[in-house]
């Protein structure tokens, strides 16, 4: 069912975000995020001048080069628009992501690594969903390798609860319920 209905409004502002992961041709995985922010109205911009209606303010990308176990080895990051000439400046430093693994702790040693004067506000709120799109993109690689484990996406939200209805259906080996 769709949201109802809005009151009457005028559209301002878009951020679209777009996050695809890859399979390659190594045997690793590409998961890449695009951000790309944009107004429906010009205004002036001190660094750029004007930024004109639907010229983007922010386009950024990263690409995480990560195995199968979500140790990342390879971490790169672009911003080819953005309201102050020297936003661009960290994106090498999102190579400092390499060497760590996608699981618990990720996102705080993340953050100690490209966040807050580090890094970029927008490019890291970008490896949160990237973390999630790793997980979905190997995902039918982990359950042929690990067979009779239960899956780690079990217990994760309600329609997964391994005492729920879902479960029982699709995975009746893991449901617990009565």
């Amino acid at each position: 069912m769709p949201l109802s209905p809005p009151a009457p409004r005028k559209h301002m502002h878009s951020r679209d975000i777009i996050m695809r992961g890859y399979s390659r041709d190594d045997g690793m995985w590409d998961i890449e995020a695009h951000l790309t922010d944009t107004k429906t109205y010009s205004f002036p911009n001190r660094d750029r001048g004007t930024i004109e209606a639907g010229e983007p303010i922010h386009d950024m990308w990263i690409r995480l080069t990560v195995d199968d176990g979500l140790t990342i080895h390879g971490a790169e990051a672009s911003t080819d628009y953005s309201p102050f000439g020297i936003c661009g400046d960290v994106t090498p430093d999102f190579e400092k992501l390499v060497g760590l693994t996608i699981g618990p702790g990720w996102t705080r040693e993340a953050r100690q690594r490209v966040g807050g004067v580090h890094g970029c506000t927008h490019l890291f709120e970008l490896l949160g969903p990237m973390a999630t799109v790793a997980y979905q993109t190997r995902v039918r690689k982990t359950n042929q390798v690990d067979p009779g484990k239960k899956p780690g996406h079990l217990d994760s939200c309600h329609a997964l609860s391994t005492d729920g209805p879902v479960v029982k259906d699709h995975f009746p080996e893991f449901y617990t319920g009565e």
